[in-house]
């Protein structure tokens, strides 16, 4: 059995009052929708709030997912709706955190790669939340463009307009910093 037959299931046994089958979902999509909410605000506090949120949300009104749809997308979308609704909240920007280093932990690696990654991880945050989203989906994620579409509730051909976009302003940022991208 495939991931969306045993979606389809939880779901359709937490609809018939099954509280244990949503914590099946919780256990696979959790990390994962914490990583693109992580990606999008960059504090791992407002992350891990918001990440509760949207799987109580989701608890709230599953009613309302189509079982047509994937059950990743649904969640996926909350969860960057959910963070574009923090970050708009939340403005003017607030400073990166830095405890977004935890990204990829290694204690030996050397000052210039660890700049490096900091400047990134700025120049994605920079970026408008909808370039960001794709950004995220589409390199942290590994979603393909019909998902990440399916995820914004936005046409293919938009995904790839943003992502392409979105890549060449990253560029510029990180040019303009002095790292080649």
């Amino acid at each position: 059995m495939n991931e969306e037959e045993l979606d389809r299931i939880a779901i359709e046994r937490c609809r018939q009052g099954d509280l244990d089958a949503f914590g099946t979902l919780i256990d696979r999509y959790e990390r994962p929708v914490f990583n693109a909410i992580l990606h999008m605000v960059g504090n791992a506090e407002d992350a891990r709030e918001i990440c509760q949120q949207v799987f109580m949300k989701a608890f709230e009104h599953l009613d309302t997912y189509d079982a047509n749809r994937r059950f990743f997308s649904w969640i996926y979308r909350s969860a960057i709706n959910e963070s574009i609704n923090h970050l708009k909240a939340r403005r003017p920007s607030e400073p990166l955190s830095d405890r977004l280093q935890y990204l990829r932990p290694n204690p030996a690696e050397n000052y210039e790669e660890a700049e490096r990654r900091d400047h990134l991880t700025k120049s994605i945050q920079a970026l408008d939340e909808n370039y960001r989203a794709v950004l995220i989906l589409r390199h942290f994620l590994h979603l393909s463009y019909r998902e990440m579409a399916d995820v914004l509730n936005v046409p293919e051909k938009m995904v790839k307009s943003r992502l392409f976009t979105a890549r060449q302003l990253l560029r510029q940022a990180l040019e303009a910093k002095g790292h080649v991208a």
